[in-house]
């Protein structure tokens, strides 16, 4: 048991690698986390609106990119655009294997969102568009106005699940050959652990990735009991026989 504890909670190596974890690994691993992110916010919401286009040859397209990146491993797709890019020639982030560590991710980030966007904007009741047009909207400006911001705001939690997904997938990136001062969480805690063939320092980079996502997991549990709760509410409010005809 002594063992052990030293080799995988030695409180020493845990505090001398802690300065690093906190000021380069967590700062590098929010960095690719938000990035990827955006990315995918951004690009799932085009691509979830081209998915349920009633064109086939708009859907079609769309439904390629999703089905190829949620079917394709995260670390693949990782070394396909940091390693496999640069060696074709495409050098659109020249050496910064940081930005392709972003972008990968953001590929990525973007077929799951999609998806979760797709399905929030679907879960809306028709009679809502119905009743957008029937006052003169055109069809884009009822999805924009009054479709899509109900369909994300019922996403929220799902979205805060995609995050905590890309935070954990970042640790992957240390496979396309980062530099110091780009190191993730991970990545960090390998290093010192290579250096002294101690497992300490990747325990304590592992209590990083818990600090980061169980709050952010109570807080999925939260939005999703609020919305539930809401949901109720706005029924009960209902006086009986509001929704029967006279």
């Amino acid at each position: 048991m002594d063992k052990f504890a030293r080799y995988f909670l030695d409180w020493e190596r845990m505090a001398q690698v802690f300065p690093d974890l906190l000021r380069e690994g967590l700062r590098n691993t929010l960095v690719l986390s938000l990035g990827a992110m955006a990315i995918g916010l951004v690009a799932g919401m085009v691509l979830a609106l081209l998915a349920i286009s009633r064109r086939w040859w708009v859907r079609a397209p769309a439904r390629v990119y999703i089905d190829l990146f949620r079917g394709l491993p995260a670390i693949l797709v990782i070394v396909l655009i940091g390693t496999g890019l640069p060696l074709s020639g495409y050098r659109v982030f020249g050496r910064e294997k940081f930005l392709y560590g972003i972008l990968a991710l953001g590929l990525i980030a973007t077929a799951y969102i999609s998806e979760i966007f797709r399905a929030g904007i679907q879960s809306v009741d028709k009679g809502q568009m119905e009743s957008a047009r029937s006052v003169g909207m055109t069809y884009l400006q009822a999805m924009r106005l009054i479709v899509v911001p109900q369909g994300i705001r019922r996403v929220l939690p799902p979205l805060t699940n995609e995050f905590i997904a890309l935070v954990k997938d970042s640790s992957l990136i240390f496979i396309i050959g980062i530099s110091v001062g780009e190191r993730e969480l991970f990545r960090v805690g390998q290093n010192y652990t290579q250096q002294h063939g101690n497992m300490s320092a990747l325990v304590a980079a592992g209590l990083f990735y818990v600090a980061i996502t169980v709050p952010l997991a109570h807080l999925v549990n939260f939005m999703d009991k609020r919305l539930r709760e809401g949901k109720r509410t706005t029924a009960d409010a209902l006086p009986a026989g509001a929704g029967e005809h006279a």
